[in-house]
């Protein structure tokens, strides 16, 4: 069977990471790249450069990775959805709910298959998390909190930390609960000099009746992704930086001290560190991409799932807009 023929637009960043893991995938060759501005990490290798998105596709592409600025994501999907090549496209699927619709719209009736680069799904302490819940090892879910901050990062600069960062923590909350946001509240901050906002903090509802809460900036010199699932039999903690995954028990030994023993709550048990094995998220995200476009069983962010996280965050801007609880 002849190898599924793929095309990369965009080469900043993150286009050099799709590129490095594009060009080494078993049973896909990345037979051409694009970016207006040129190769300037030099990812293509050897490869056909070209400027846009239309001498790609006459390449004869079956699949394209898209790592635009989010600003260019509509036209690109919409040309790619057109010209009948499926695509898997940088998070998050736009940069609001109409162009977001219409993407999904399109490949939809061209029944091609359309990917979001969710990219923290792929991570082993998300991906063990998500299993676990689904097993029933934290029994019923209260709580999801989420940290993401750090330094500002100079590659972006078309949209504020809710659409690059807090679609992570949007995102993997709804798949490894399993819920859906029902309404968010949200306050923004504005510290860097920029047009859009660097700090946010929300609070949600989900539909399986857990509260969420995400705490994302730009403006940290520590950087950290965590995520803590608490439960009715215990807490997860994921750390997305090291893809460790905690297990902190609720504690079943009787308390004899008079003085602790009035306290009505849950004590700590047993403390568990998972092992197993930590590949590389991005290359997972491909793997599962590529599997699906081969017919093979695999575990890809829709587009609709895409369109549902454009559709919290526009929500989160909104509520810190109006200073309003905005329903979902």
């Amino acid at each position: 069977m002849a190898n599924l023929r793929a095309g990369l637009i965009g080469l900043g960043m993150m286009g050099r990471h799709h590129a490095r893991v594009l060009g080494s995938l078993d049973g896909v060759d990345l037979v051409a790249v694009a970016d207006p501005g040129g190769d300037r990490f030099g990812v293509g290798g050897d490869r056909l450069l070209v400027s846009s998105v239309t001498e790609l596709i006459e390449q004869g592409i079956e699949y394209c990775t898209v790592a635009v600025p989010t600003a260019f994501h509509e036209d690109v999907a919409l040309e790619l959805a057109e010209a009948g090549v499926h695509a898997l496209i940088e998070k998050p699927l736009a940069h609001d709910v109409p162009s977001s619709e219409r993407i999904a719209e399109a490949f939809e009736k061209k029944g091609l298959i359309g990917g979001v680069g969710h990219i923290e799904r792929y991570n082993a302490a998300l991906q063990q998390a998500r299993a676990r819940v689904a097993n029933g090892d934290l029994g019923e879910i209260f709580q999801v909190a989420t940290r993401r901050q750090g330094p500002f990062p100079g590659r972006i600069a078309d949209v504020g930390v809710v659409k690059d960062l807090g679609t992570h923590d949007i995102d993997l909350t709804a798949w490894v609960t399993q819920q859906q946001y029902l309404s968010v509240s949200a306050q923004t901050a504005y510290k860097s000099g920029r047009e859009h906002e660097d700090l946010v903090a929300v609070v949600g509802r989900l539909s399986g009746g857990a509260m969420t809460n995400h705490l994302v900036n730009w403006l940290s010199p520590l950087k950290e992704r965590t995520t803590v699932l608490i439960g009715e039999k215990g807490a997860f903690v994921a750390d997305t930086l090291t893809a460790d995954l905690t297990f902190y028990a609720n504690g079943s030994v009787e308390t004899t001290w008079d003085e602790i023993s009035r306290f009505r709550g849950v004590s700590e048990g047993n403390v568990v560190r998972y092992a197993y094995a930590k590949p590389e998220p991005l290359r997972v995200e491909h793997e599962n991409f590529r599997d699906a476009l081969l017919g093979a069983e695999a575990d890809i962010v829709s587009m609709r799932q895409g369109l549902a996280t454009v559709r919290v965050v526009e929500a989160c801007i909104e509520s810190a807009s109006t200073n309003q609880v905005v329903k979902v």
